[in-house]
């Protein structure tokens, strides 16, 4: 990769940053400094392709811009006794399978290692997609996005549990003792193909 590709994929992940940290800010002294961190990488993005800073801003950062739908990525990891990994979500105080929106500059797989990491402390391989699921086609809860679901096979490597602030706890369970589901994030039904998919490692993967 070019060094100026380099710098671009750079400024790419600190402007999605940034633009996340202003969603979530709650102080006007967060909001000041991820709205540097946006000029920053327009200087960065300036930099590396000779145009300047505020054509950046205006003509590659508009305000407007086509909208496509979200990407979410999920973990599926089984240890030796054929039990999934589920993390207990503090938003709703429910289960799900490791994983969240695709983050810039990542790729799927590495968002899903990255995700199972940050999460739980587990080290992952991710070996294999299962499927691909568009939200609106399966019976989840309605929510103000339109979302694909990547569900990514993960080989467990290594590592412990950790706790983390957005997480309650975590663990693995058998298919015939699953606790209460985040059904924004999976379904029952999700769950058990994963499973189909886990013993027949031959089933082309799923798409909607």
């Amino acid at each position: 990769m070019s060094r100026s590709k380099e710098l671009i994929l750079l400024a790419q992940r600190i402007w999605a940053l940034s633009q996340t940290g202003l969603v979530y800010s709650l102080s006007e002294y967060d909001t000041e400094r991820y709205e540097e961190l946006s000029r920053l990488s327009d200087e960065i993005t300036a930099l590396a392709t000779g145009l300047k800073p505020d054509d950046v801003a205006s003509g590659y950062r508009p305000a407007q811009e086509y909208v496509t739908p979200k990407v979410d990525i999920r973990a599926v990891v089984f240890n030796e006794k054929d039990e999934i990994l589920l993390v207990r979500e503090k938003m709703d105080g429910c289960w799900s399978l490791p994983g969240g929106w695709s983050d810039v500059g990542y790729s799927p797989k590495e968002v899903a290692a990255k995700e199972v990491k940050e999460e739980t402390g587990l080290d992952v391989l991710p070996v294999r997609l299962l499927a691909v699921m568009d939200m609106s086609k399966h019976p989840h809860p309605a929510i103000p996005y339109y979302v694909y679901k990547f569900f990514i096979l993960c080989e467990l490597k290594g590592g412990s549990f950790t706790e983390t602030f957005d997480i309650l706890g975590k663990g693995f369970f058998g298919l015939e003792e699953l606790p209460p589901l985040s059904l924004e994030r999976v379904l029952p039904e999700q769950i058990q193909r994963m499973y189909a998919y886990y013993k027949h490692p031959g089933k082309d993967v799923y798409l909607d």
